[in-house]
């Protein structure tokens, strides 16, 4: 519990007190590493003993989480469970690996419990008690929770009021049956359809609908997840093809599912580009407003997940709105949208590609769209 300061003691801590981030300073507290980088591989990430939730943990904070959503991750020993959970922060799982199941009790009283694997995606309601366990006796299972617990603790400094608050949200518990993989599809407009449930059991498999608006031969799927504030969406590039670039606000968080690859970003007007590398385990949030582009570079189809703040029901913040086209990542800059097209970008992005897929094998598919020959004459390797 929270240590009761008397009335001239407080008067003076908060004297004492500016530009305070009671998110940090909580995680600080919480005795796991917290993990600060442009991009992390979460597969190889230090965890330790966490106190709070009965199982080893870490915190991540990347560099372009913007203070809306950051990621917490954790590691169940073989047979392992975490502590009853309940918080008023939302969080969004995906199972980095190993199996197990979900317990997750609403306000009727009753427990519902699904199971998840590899890959699996999963939300719970808002502040409803659950437990994770791992299904194995012999292998250890990793899941990372993006949440917006910073923004939480943020905004009520008051750890109590987030962690023992008990106070239920019967209407985010949904069907019983969205907790085992069912749901209900809405189409919004082409290449723009949600899927509202609890629980994805794999999101390898899940079908994508086209969205070529965003990337040769490109599949999108948004979900809206235990009728959370908290979106997510799962892209997909064909092999031998890549996305076109863009830009939106910050703290939105990707995770590899498949394939493999590496994303350039960059500012406007800046001169060279930052490169993220990445397969599945690797995560990264691209800053605020700055550009960045997905490229596949493998023999299979890369997929993505992205989870951040602001879903299509709950927008949250003005820049996620729906019904503005200069909030839309589909449309051209040249539109007053946030995105560049293929014959706008920068023509070393494309020559770079090549030399890339050249050492993996691949066959590029953007002939439509680039005089490949030409521009790798015209930009030669470095």
């Amino acid at each position: 519990m929270t240590t009761k300061l008397t009335a001239e003691d407080l008067a003076q801590f908060r004297r004492d007190r500016v530009l305070v981030d009671p998110y940090l300073e909580w995680a600080e507290g919480e005795g796991v590493p917290v993990i600060e980088d442009f991009g992390v591989d979460l597969l190889a990430c230090e965890t330790r003993p966490w106190a709070r939730f009965g199982c080893g943990g870490a915190i991540v904070n990347l560099k372009g989480r913007g203070n809306y959503c950051s990621a917490f991750l954790f590691d169940l020993a073989p047979g392992g469970s975490t502590a009853v959970q309940r918080h008023l922060y939302e969080d969004v799982y995906y199972v980095l690996s190993g199996h197990g199941s979900t317990q997750v009790e609403t306000r009727d009283g009753r427990t519902h419990t699904f199971e998840w694997g590899p890959k699996s995606l999963f939300a719970l309601p808002l502040n409803a008690p659950y437990r994770l366990f791992n299904g194995s006796g012999s292998e250890p299972a990793r899941l990372v929770s993006t949440n917006n617990a910073c923004m939480v603790l943020n905004l009520y400094h008051d750890e109590d009021f987030v962690f023992e608050n008990d106070e239920w949200f019967t209407e985010r518990e949904a069907e019983d049956s969205w907790f085992s993989g069912d749901g209900e599809m809405t189409a919004i407009r082409p290449g723009r359809v949600l899927w509202d449930t609890n629980f994805v059991a794999d999101l390898s498999g899940f079908e994508l609908k086209p969205w070529e608006a965003r990337g040769a031969g490109s599949g999108n799927m948004q979900f809206i997840l235990a009728d959370g504030s908290i979106g997510a969406h799962v892209s997909e590039m064909p092999v031998g093809t890549y996305k076109k670039g863009h830009r939106h606000g910050p703290g939105l968080h990707i995770f590899i599912v498949h394939g493999a690859g590496y994303s350039l970003l960059w500012y406007e007007g800046d001169k060279d580009f930052v490169r993220v590398d990445w397969r599945h385990g690797m995560m990264f949030a691209p800053p605020n407003m700055m550009f960045h582009q997905h490229f596949d570079t493998s023999l299979d189809p890369a997929r993505y997940l992205a989870v951040g703040l602001g879903s299509k029901r709950y927008p949250i913040v003005y820049a996620r709105r729906a019904g503005s086209e200069n909030n839309r990542s589909d449309v051209s800059l040249k539109d007053g949208g946030r995105q560049i097209e293929y014959q706008d970008q920068d023509p070393r992005i494309h020559a770079l590609w090549l030399r890339e897929i050249a050492r993996t094998g691949v066959q590029s598919k953007m002939g439509k769209f680039f005089d490949e020959d030409a521009i790798l004459r015209k930009i030669p390797a470095e």
